[in-house]
């Protein structure tokens, strides 16, 4: 067991943040989803004399958080320390904490993660907790509670909220190139000519002379306006860059959760790959070189590209930015192969560091963070879609409240066209190898038949 070291005292007052719908992405590269400035606040007096450690990359889901740690003081006495610190830096404290036994007693978990955690024995199994307490896992939407279980069945987190995918639109752009709501939620894809969703993408891509990318004399070395945009490689996940197009080929990213046995090797996988490198070829979205360093959504407001693919956790974000050169709205992930849209169905949930002076306390707070008590209060900060479907549809009304339509995001669940997002141990060791590695491929260094190597090399890691 670590010994657990002195706490830092809280700091009262956080400032109100932006709504928007974050959380969920692993490793973003826009500000607005994962950082914003470290803060520390504390949910009220504790009359038990515990104060957790709480930690969250967030900085949009604070509000909401602290409202949830006020109400769980004031009902148990027992208190919460917030700190929010940006993404990076988040995931280097909460390994330090593993090391120093100086941790987090609690901390949001992501599923890219969470496995390594579980492996190397750094977070606590709840079974004992859930059981006695009579906690029904099946509250939640199916398959989010599965996420949080090893294979042998122990459970090491609670559901708190879900993700999926849909394309972010400049609705002025869409309507210049005499794009109609209609036809866009039509769109279909496939690896070998792109479907009318590629047809939209160079439809919406202009040179600097004012020539659309399905134009004649179209000039691809000099755009102003992309079609689509590169939110780097995507790595081994490809959340919100390829996954929801490779999916729809029939490929799934290993042969299920915890799976060792990775498919980059696939035919179905590197054709998509194949065809996403090729819009950088046509001019349609940027070179790799091109789009580092540059927020995606920086360039969705600026008026830079057109239509994006990602995440349910930036409509709030997006939506509140609307000006005279971007007006927001969402169009639904196009028709693949197998006759359906996919998105990867991906969801927090938060984790107890094993080496914690105070299990049962720190259970109180998860098993109140996955209940519909904090649940509901979430949901009414319109940041993420809770967890728990009547929560889900408290979300989806809020945002409706505020003239956002989610169904490009929902309708996933509603047609049950979601895959679970990879989960299995060693992610660190494979992103190592299968993230450089893309990076060459969208660079145009190697196709994607290369990857079939790298593949090999994943594998005998297991």
């Amino acid at each position: 067991m670590f010994e657990k070291k002195s706490r830092r005292a809280a700091l009262a007052g956080v400032a109100l943040l932006p709504l928007v719908l974050t959380a969920c992405a692993s490793g973003s590269s826009d500000s607005a989803s994962s950082e914003g400035d470290s803060s520390d606040s504390a949910s009220g007096e504790a009359t038990s004399g515990v104060v957790l450690e709480y930690g969250l990359w967030d900085a949009n889901q604070l509000p909401a958080y602290e409202e949830c740690a006020a109400d769980f003081t004031a009902q148990t006495g027992i208190g919460v320390n917030i700190e929010q610190i940006g993404w990076d830096d988040y995931w280097t404290k909460v390994r330090n904490g593993f090391v120093t036994g100086d941790g987090y007693d609690v901390f949001t978990s992501h599923l890219a993660f969470y496995p390594e955690f579980v492996a190397n024995g750094q977070v606590l199994a709840i079974d004992d907790f859930v059981s006695a307490d009579g906690v029904d896992v099946n509250q939640y939407h199916p398959g989010l509670a599965d996420l949080w279980t090893n294979p042998d069945g122990e459970r090491f987190g609670l559901p708190k909220d879900f993700d999926t995918i849909a394309l972010f639109a400049n609705k002025k752009m869409l309507d210049d190139a005499g794009l109609t709501a209609e036809e866009l939620s039509e769109l279909t894809w496939n690896p070998e000519d792109g479907g009318t969703y590629e047809d939209a993408i160079a439809r919406l891509t202009i040179d600097e002379n004012g020539v659309r990318g399905d134009e004649p004399g179209f000039d691809k070395d000099n755009v102003a306006v992309y079609g689509t945009w590169m939110e780097n490689s995507g790595g081994g996940d490809g959340q919100t860059q390829w996954s929801f197009l490779a999916a729809t080929t029939g490929w799934s990213h290993t042969d299920g959760p915890w799976s060792n046995n990775y498919n980059y090797d696939d035919p179905g996988f590197q054709a998509t790959i194949d065809w996403w490198y090729s819009l950088v070829e046509k001019g349609y979205m940027p070179s790799f070189d091109i789009q580092q360093g540059v927020g995606w959504a920086d360039q969705l407001l600026a008026g830079k590209v057109a239509m994006v693919p990602n995440g349910s956790w930036m409509t709030g974000y997006l939506f509140g930015q609307a000006s005279d050169i971007f007006e927001p709205t969402l169009v639904p992930t196009p028709i693949g192969p197998n006759g359906e849209r996919a998105s990867m169905y991906n969801g927090l949930a938060d984790n107890i560091f094993v080496g914690t002076d105070h299990p049962e306390e720190a259970w109180q707070w998860v098993s109140y963070m996955g209940s519909t008590d904090c649940q509901d209060v979430v949901a009414s900060y319109a940041v993420v879609f809770p967890a728990i479907p009547s929560s889900t549809e408290k979300a989806v009304a809020a945002m409706g409240d505020l003239g956002i339509d989610v169904s490009p995001f929902y309708v996933h669940i509603e047609d049950g066209t979601t895959f679970l997002f990879p989960i299995a141990d060693k992610k660190s060791q494979v992103q190592e190898l299968i993230t450089p590695a893309m990076e060459e491929v969208m660079s145009g260094i190697k196709p994607a038949s290369s990857l079939t190597e790298v593949n090999e090399q994943i594998l005998s890691l297991f």
